[in-house]
């Protein structure tokens, strides 16, 4: 009986792959049919993941004015006039110094070239060096300034293509993104109502509560990493204008911006500063380190545990991973969204084993009580 029934549920399951199998082929064979849907969800993905970043940082902001006893469509007007005025700020101080500060930065990079190449040949030249006729080697790859600049234009003149296609994408997201924002602003209040209807009355509760657990995941997360980045690139600029680096400004913002990067991040942001003074300033290059590990540790000692927490419970070496997969399989995209769409994932699981353990734990007790009330009724 024990082997028919293991049969059983061999055959079973068998089936159940096959007939899995069978539709993921034919899912391949006839994927015109999604071409529209897949166009559609792309279409959209650029200005709901703008808009829903922004609904993070922004929603805060708009509860705090309802507490002040603000109507909602009040509090989100004001909310948007601070955004809108931030934007103008932003166009027209912080770009225009970036620009200056990048073309100066352009300007300069001959230079920077010629002493890495200068650097290069010295190090070839050493004794040690002598016999490996490493000058050879150099020359075979050419390093100058000219051919550097001549594989990035034929780089740019091949990709001209995506390069509109990117700035169509982005000019549909600043016209599209506002609005979506808005209208998540004024009823995202009113999204986990609207779901609860379709839900079983048996796991109404369970299901809610999820998708709380999901929404503060999500809003700890952006929202720390906004307050993260702002802090780390304004004490970034602080400090290497302190010690006197050139483009103070400009690397202070790629420090920011590459902190959205878990662990990796501190260090892509400060390749650039050291990259520049290294070769000319040594010194000034051991400065901008200095600088740098001690913003990471205020931010990992003070800002991260108070403004992020213990929320995401995510091992380092899971991030190293995570971000390494998810980069190889999306790109820079994957880098920024791998670890908060990991932690999305890991909630959902963590819950359905929460509710699966709750059930067997309600079944047991079920069963107790169940054993314990026989001999009453039969004595009876």
């Amino acid at each position: 009986m024990f082997e028919k029934l293991k049969q059983s549920k061999l055959m079973f399951w068998s089936v159940e792959l096959l007939v899995l199998a069978t539709l993921v082929w034919v899912s391949t064979k006839i994927n015109f049919l999604f071409e529209p849907i897949g166009t559609f969800f792309s279409t959209l993905f650029a200005p709901v993941l703008v808009a829903g970043f922004l609904y993070y940082i922004l929603n805060p902001l708009v509860k705090l004015l309802m507490k002040l006893k603000l109507k909602r469509i009040y509090a989100i007007i004001i909310v948007f006039v601070l955004l809108l005025a931030a934007i103008i700020l932003i166009l027209v101080s912080i770009i225009p110094s970036l620009a200056n500060q990048l073309s100066s930065l352009a300007s300069n990079i001959p230079d920077v070239f010629k002493n890495i190449e200068d650097w290069v040949y010295q190090i070839a030249a050493l004794p040690v060096f002598k016999d490996l006729d490493l000058t050879s080697y150099i020359e075979q790859l050419d390093i100058s300034y000219g051919n550097i600049i001549q594989q990035f234009l034929s780089g740019l003149s091949s990709s001209l293509g995506s390069i509109v296609s990117t700035v169509a994408s982005t000019t549909i997201v600043i016209f599209t993104a506002p609005f979506i924002l808005f209208y998540m602003l004024k009823d995202g209040d009113r999204l986990v109502p609207g779901i609860q209807k379709f839900m079983p009355e048996k796991r109404k509760a369970d299901i809610v509560k999820l998708l709380e657990q999901l929404n503060k995941t999500l809003s700890s997360y952006i929202s720390g990493q906004a307050i993260e980045c702002l802090f780390v690139g304004t004490f970034t600029i602080i400090g290497y204008s302190l010690i006197g680096v050139r483009y103070a400004f400009l690397f202070g913002v790629i420090a920011g911006l590459t902190n959205l990067i878990p662990y990796l991040g501190p260090y892509l942001g400060l390749a650039p500063a050291v990259f520049v003074t290294v070769f000319d300033e040594p010194f000034k290059a051991l400065l901008c380190c200095v600088v740098v590990i001690i913003v990471q540790q205020l931010d990992g000692n003070v800002i991260y545990p108070n403004v992020i927490g213990k929320t995401l419970k995510i091992h380092p070496l899971t991030i190293i991973l995570i971000l390494l997969v998810a980069g190889n399989i999306a790109g820079l995209l994957g880098i920024f969204l791998g670890v908060p769409f990991y932690a999305i994932c890991r909630t959902i699981v963590l819950f359905v084993i929460e509710l699966v353990q709750r059930g067997k734990q309600e079944e047991r007790t079920a069963l107790v009580l169940e054993n314990s009330t026989e001999p009453k009724n039969s004595g009876q």
